[in-house]
């Protein structure tokens, strides 16, 4: 407790950059939201409350919140913060977003690029930036993925059976480019291509804890692993605001090839499908039940730093309840339930309650025998009201004890 209390109060003490960060307040134009109708907050945004009004109140306490009007182009959060998770020890970040519509009239689904920057007690640097871009009429969606990051970290090898007591230290540099464009086919149906690049270099392990020989040798030890390829994206997305979706569906399927011919070390392929949806329980809240799944095969000979692990997704938040890494597999099945509600009527501060199973293929039989189950809570601090944009922070617990905090800036998916 004493730990979260220390997150929480980082957060709300650094986010002032935040306040300065909006454009000055427009009085009149209080009920511009600039969210869709259909995935707008349940009450004006006028009406609501999120951490940079109380910021506002404390330092301008002539200025009502009424007042402050959303930017006109943009919604910037940024959050510096420090404290301890799972995955990263104790650490240092700079964590931002920015949502924004491409066209003035806000009918479009909502753009956003995230950023952060980060080190941590793990000795771990990573910067990452990615990008989900709507066009002024939804025809395009573009996506980027962009990594640089030095990061040694714990693996316990294949499959879901692994125990702590393999533990195998990695250290490796890692480059990410990726990037996709798809064209609407049809009413909320995409279809693109793009151009994925995973890059490990200086690669070294310590072996394993319990002195037995790491399936990091066993699949093949490499010093460097480059995978280059292109890939083909089927997407269905009905969803406004992918910070906070109300309601919708989110699905993906993802065709990647990687070929010798573009610099990668062998010919592989993968498939990796993504179902999220999004189901408001009343039209007078915002309590949301989510659902989300993943299904992730591979074929050919995947370097072991690009095979499915946990926390793998995009954003690396699949997998709540363990560290990212923990379980890794040529294949992998992952589902998780997630139930949203508002704890304040201002909407300010709000809850979740989650609980995820994943599976990875066994190294021998590249069967699913084992499933990895975690479950938690956690709280949301309302950070911008406008683009509906939430600190997430939760505490999940999964087997073997295997115990800890997470956070985020918007919601985990």
């Amino acid at each position: 407790m004493k730990k979260l209390k220390y997150i929480v109060f980082l957060l709300m003490a650094l986010s002032y950059i935040q306040a300065f960060s909006q454009t000055p307040p427009i009085v009149g134009n209080s009920q511009k939201t600039g969210l869709n109708k259909r995935d707008s907050p349940g009450a004006d945004s006028a009406k609501q409350k999120d951490l940079v009004d109380i910021l506002v109140k404390i330092i301008d306490k002539n200025t009502p919140p009424e007042n402050r009007a959303k930017p006109e182009k943009a919604n910037f959060s940024v959050i510096p913060y420090g404290g301890y998770t799972l995955s990263t020890g104790f650490s240092v970040n700079l964590t931002g977003n920015v949502g924004f519509y491409t066209n003035a009239a806000h009918h479009q689904n909502l753009s956003i690029i995230t950023a952060d920057i980060g080190y941590d007690s793990k000795i771990q640097k990573t910067f990452r930036s990615r990008a989900e871009i709507w066009d002024n009429n939804n025809s395009f969606k573009f996506v980027t993925d962009l990594r640089y990051e030095i990061y040694p970290t714990d693996t316990y090898g294949l499959g879901t059976f692994t125990k702590l007591a393999t533990d195998n230290d990695i250290y490796y540099r890692y480059e990410r480019v990726y990037g996709t464009a798809l064209k609407k086919i049809g009413n909320d149906y995409y279809a693109g291509i793009g151009y994925n690049l995973d890059h490990h270099f200086d690669i070294a392990a310590t072996g394993n804890a319990d002195g037995s020989i790491s399936d990091f040798i066993k699949y093949g030890q490499t010093t460097q692993s480059t995978s280059s390829g292109f890939n083909l994206d089927f997407l269905f997305d009905n969803r406004k605001n992918p910070l906070n979706p109300l309601s919708g569906t989110f699905a993906s399927i993802i065709l990647r090839q990687n070929l010798t011919l573009l610099g990668s070390n062998a010919n592989w392929e993968s498939l990796q499908v993504d179902f999220r949806k999004y189901i408001k329980l009343s039209p007078n809240s915002n309590n949301v039940l989510a659902i989300w799944s993943i299904a992730a095969f591979t074929h050919g000979n995947v370097p072991y730093l690009d095979l499915p692990s946990t926390g793998s997704d995009m954003y690396n938040n699949s997998g709540r309840g363990y560290a990212i890494g923990r379980f890794r597999g040529r294949n992998e099945l992952y589902l998780e339930g997630e139930y949203r509600f508002g704890l304040t009527r201002n909407g300010l501060l709000g809850a979740v309650l989650f609980a995820n199973g994943e599976s990875f293929s066994e190294f021998q039989t590249n069967r699913f025998e084992s499933i990895a189950p975690a479950a938690g809570t956690g709280i949301r601090i309302k950070i911008n009201k406008h683009s509906d944009s939430n600190i997430c922070i939760d505490y999940g617990v999964g087997t073997n004890g295997s115990r800890g905090f997470f956070v985020n800036l918007g919601e985990v998916f």
